[in-house]
């Protein structure tokens, strides 16, 4: 299973290295498709796309995801199971229902195609893991302590900001690197979404790869596949050492 995952990725990173940009024999080490990445100006405009997109759907579901996290987790009322129900419905749809039901709903309401409706689009997805993350981390705290600030004298929001929120912050953050990544990952809702000018690094990518893989496109992959990697086991370790922190 693991040869099945990772084999092609090892050979994606051969080709990145190798000199000849179409032989399957190795034919010297050279750094040339990555030189030529970054002097790409095209690649480096669906970059920057790709971070504002990622950023701002992430700091916005930030906000939104706990404060949604809390209200399911600690309060009741009407409706309560239905709304959560739907709340973490995006995390099971497939991503294309999502792309054309968005697409759908952007045209009724005649609003154009920017790289603003694929922030908008991305914060569907993005507020579903954040959410779930941020919830996972509540189940394991101790509601008293929220309640022994109330009896101190606290506000509901002072006792939210200063002894809710930092306990929640590693889940915060877990949840906030792994909807980064998705949303810097994504294709398909942003490709339905985008408006002209406005193409995502992975839109860009597959822009090229229809006339064949160029070994810049190898070369990009790879520095993606090491991102994704780092961050996803950035945000791994820092839920488990705020797992590890409650438990003391």
């Amino acid at each position: 299973m693991f040869v099945f995952m990772y084999l092609p990725i090892l050979v994606l990173t051969f080709y990145s290295f190798n000199q000849s940009p179409y032989s399957a024999t190795w034919q010297g080490f050279t750094l040339e498709w990555y030189r030529q990445l970054f002097s790409d100006e095209r690649i480096l405009s669906a970059l920057q796309n790709s971070l504002i997109v990622a950023f701002c759907a992430v700091g916005i579901s930030a906000v939104l995801g706990t404060l949604m996290a809390v209200g399911l987790t600690r309060f009741q009322f009407p409706g309560k199971t239905l709304y959560l129900g739907i709340s973490y419905l995006p995390l099971i749809i497939p991503d294309i229902a999502i792309a054309v039901a968005t697409l759908v709903f952007l045209a009724a309401f005649a609003i154009p195609l920017s790289i603003w409706t694929i922030v908008a689009a991305h914060v569907v997805f993005c507020l579903a893991y954040v959410g779930l993350v941020v919830s996972s981390r509540l189940t394991n705290l101790d509601p008293h302590l929220e309640e022994a600030a109330l009896d101190l004298g606290a506000t509901p929001v002072q006792a939210f900001i200063k002894v809710l929120l930092p306990q929640l912050m590693p889940g915060i953050v877990a949840g906030c690197l792994l909807a980064f990544v998705l949303s810097l990952d994504d294709f398909l809702i942003a490709s339905f979404t985008a408006g002209s000018g406005s193409n995502t690094l992975p839109m860009e990518i597959f822009s090229r790869i229809r006339t064949g893989v160029k070994p810049d496109i190898n070369a990009l992959s790879v520095i993606l596949i090491l991102v994704s990697a780092i961050v996803a086991f950035v945000a791994e370790l820092i839920r488990a050492s705020g797992q590890k922190m409650n438990s003391h």
